[in-house]
């Protein structure tokens, strides 16, 4: 048996515990005593811990199938022969471009031959463009910290806002008599632009760092900016408010439509079922929850009406958890249970366009940092992201206090 299958099922065992234990210690208004609650509270612990380690191993198991991946196609040859016919590659995909680009953004090695090869790629803003096996992998590493991009729609874009058509309603049939004109029904068209905003960072390296020949430099450089990138990303494309920065579909404006309001941070199984059957059924097919840890919590104990907890743990390798039989992801970005929050998102995301301006631009710093002995080394990107249309993707607002209101 796998780990990750051993430690699914040891959560699914944990956490059928926990439901019998809170059947049995709560009364008829589903309270319990202090004593009860925090035992409660450390089961339900141990529950998530178990899901954060799954979460864990899965990645791991993911990116352990990816580095064994072979990394060159077979010698079918003589080795000095280059294949007849074969398409070697160019730009900033050339073997040439990429060795040029780390022997001048690490080694800080400026020779005629780099600087050629490096003017494949240079940039507008007087850095340089990172080489396509670079930029695919910063790309997955994106992937890895920023879930939703797996779940948006990605475009690339090269210059200039993005003028995306949306149909704002449709026409329709009608019946009509034998000889009688047909009737006009004619779709209404409007338009959405979708441009680019810059995201930067940077890293601040030692000498020494740089000349030990041990340490794989570009390994952490790619892991870091992922890290930092990522995250900012992430929390944009959640409650980004659009100045400056992407729209998030938690925002107000711009941002996804209520499906429910809830009066309470005490939500019902109606609150959770109202919220799935406002999303109209084309985009339920293909929807998934997104919620913060502190919303999943309160979740876990909602039962639906023939008595059945609606959070169903995963005890199979490579199928998520649900919320009524839908899959569900959690981000420490999404608002958290409280009045006044829009706490919970269920739709079809990708109706949520993120463009990418092509290109990341790369820059050493040599002088700014020489009296202390380091390199600084910056990072940007240029991203925009906006729901496209506000239908596909409903939210669960929170009513907010009496107190807030006023």
């Amino acid at each position: 048996m796998s780990k990750i299958l051993e430690m699914k099922e040891k959560r699914a065992k944990t956490w059928e515990q926990a439901k019998a234990f809170l059947d049995a210690k709560q009364n008829e208004n589903g309270m319990m005593s202090a004593e009860d609650a925090a035992t409660y509270d450390l089961m339900e612990a141990e529950v998530v811990n178990l899901g954060k380690e799954i979460d864990r191993l899965e990645r791991q198991a993911a990116i352990d199938a990816e580095m064994a991946k072979a990394t060159s196609a077979p010698i079918t040859n003589k080795p000095s022969a280059k294949m007849e016919g074969a398409a070697g590659k160019t730009g900033r995909a050339s073997d040439e471009y990429k060795s040029a680009f780390w022997t001048g953004a690490i080694r800080n090695k400026m020779s005629f031959d780099v600087q050629n090869a490096l003017s494949i790629g240079t940039d507008s803003e007087g850095g340089f463009l990172a080489p396509d096996e670079y930029e695919r992998t910063l790309v997955e590493r994106l992937e890895e910290e920023n879930f939703f991009r797996s779940l948006a729609h990605v475009i690339r874009t090269s210059s200039g806002d993005r003028k995306i058509p949306i149909v704002t309603s449709k026409g329709e049939a009608a019946w009509i008599d034998e000889g009688e004109q047909f009737p006009e029904s004619d779709d209404a068209f409007g338009q959405t632009s979708i441009g680019a905003h810059k995201l930067a960072t940077m890293i601040k390296i030692s000498d020494e760092l740089l000349n030990d020949s041990v340490f794989n430099i570009e390994q952490y450089i790619s892991r870091e900016f992922a890290r930092r990138i990522g995250a900012k990303e992430e929390e944009a494309f959640f409650v980004g408010d659009g100045s400056g920065k992407p729209i998030g579909i938690f925002n107000a404006t711009g941002g996804a439509e209520t499906g429910v309001t809830a009066t309470s941070t005490n939500i019902t199984f109606d609150d959770v079922m109202d919220l799935y059957y406002s999303l109209r059924a084309p985009y339920r097919n293909k929807a998934t929850w997104i919620l913060n840890d502190s919303t999943v919590k309160a979740i876990r104990k909602l039962k639906d009406g023939n008595g059945n907890y609606i959070w169903q743990p995963s005890v199979r390798e490579g199928e998520p958890d649900r919320i009524l039989n839908r899959p569900y992801k959690t981000s420490i970005y999404v608002p958290e249970l409280a009045a006044g929050n829009r706490v919970m998102a269920f739709g079809d995301y990708s109706h949520y366009w993120i463009a990418d301006r092509q290109g990341r631009s790369f820059k050493r710093l040599n002088e700014l940092f020489a009296t202390t002995g380091q390199v600084g080394f910056l990072a940007s990107e240029r991203v925009d992201g906006k729901l496209i249309l506000s239908e596909a993707v409903k939210t669960l607002d929170i009513k907010g206090s009496a107190k807030s209101q006023g």
